[in-house]
């Protein structure tokens, strides 16, 4: 672990792809990866990327959040030795190619780097307007791994909006199947292939395209079901283990909806409501006042230990 916290470094400027000549190749695979917050979905991402082969460095806001994350890593990778879903020496291996730090400057040889911190905008554009100083590889791809921010906005914080994309994986990364790519206005269609390669060739995952808007695909269907099942709960019409009793029971859904509400985190169900209901004006996502309340509480689901349901912490 070193350095600095993660800020703004006095480094060189950017020399965009364009003026690089040859130099700069988005045909060559993705073997450095770097990945900007260690909770839940950036430990996924970085466990994921390790057990694929690539060389992963994770940076965290501060020691004791790059120790949790490093400790949440080794947790999951010795569960799935427990599982024999991997070899002792699988595990080994891939721990071996993770490196944790809380120095931004650490990912100036990155071809790929990926950012999962907290779902706050300002916060984000801040981080690509340092990535995009840091970052030297002249075809390297900046993602975020948002679910519900336009990508847009997150590249016209850098010099390379081209080189910007949304890789949107899902949790747990290491067992979820899907990602989504979002490609906004600018992100070039060879960003998008490379970005895609890395994804289904590199990770084994199935890909597919959004267009850059609020929500993308899958939280623009998901979010409003989830938003009906808590305004059900709200109103009294019926309680939490009831809704997902019928939606498992009677709709073959592998996790009810509250839970999975729980699973997901009340305060990110919440955070991509407000920004679905910003976007589009629709009462449908409107967060309802008790998911609200429920937030402002600290009950967060099963990261707290109390959502919808209780939870051993």
């Amino acid at each position: 672990m070193t350095g600095h916290p993660v800020g703004f470094p006095a480094t060189d400027s950017y020399v965009p792809k364009e003026e690089m000549g040859d130099a700069a190749d988005f045909g060559e695979p993705v073997e450095r990866v770097g990945v900007i917050g260690c909770g839940l979905m950036g430990s996924g991402i970085a466990e994921a990327a390790a057990l694929a082969g690539c060389q992963v460095t994770v940076v965290a806001s501060r020691p004791a959040s790059a120790a949790a994350g490093r400790d949440r890593i080794t947790a999951s990778l010795a569960r799935s030795v427990r599982k024999q879903r991997m070899t002792e020496e699988q595990r080994e291996a891939a721990q071996g190619r993770l490196t944790f730090t809380t120095d931004l400057d650490d990912l100036r040889d990155r071809q790929l780097v990926v950012e999962s911190i907290r779902e706050h905008e300002q916060e984000k554009l801040e981080l690509f307007s340092a990535l995009d100083r840091v970052v030297k590889d002249p075809a390297a791809i900046l993602a975020s791994n948002t679910s519900s921010l336009p990508i847009s906005r997150i590249g016209q914080a850098t010099a390379r909006p081209g080189q910007v994309i949304g890789i949107h994986f899902f949790n747990p990364v290491p067992a979820m199947p899907l990602v989504e790519l979002i490609c906004s206005l600018d992100t070039s269609e060879a960003v998008h292939e490379q970005a895609r390669r890395f994804a289904e060739d590199v990770l084994g995952k199935e890909a597919i395209r959004s267009t850059d808007r609020s929500g993308f695909v899958v939280n623009a269907l998901l979010i409003p079901y989830l938003l009906s099942a808590v305004r059900m709960v709200e109103s009294g019409f019926a309680s939490a283990d009831v809704i997902d009793q019928g939606m498992v029971l009677g709709c073959s859904h592998p996790l009810g909806p509250l839970k999975l509400v729980d699973l997901v985190g009340l305060d990110t169900v919440a955070g991509i409501a407000a920004s679905l209901y910003q976007e589009f004006k629709e009462p449908l996502y409107a967060p309802p006042p008790l998911l609200l309340r429920m937030v402002e509480t600290g009950r967060h689901g099963r990261k707290t230990g109390q959502g919808f349901y209780t939870y051993d912490t």
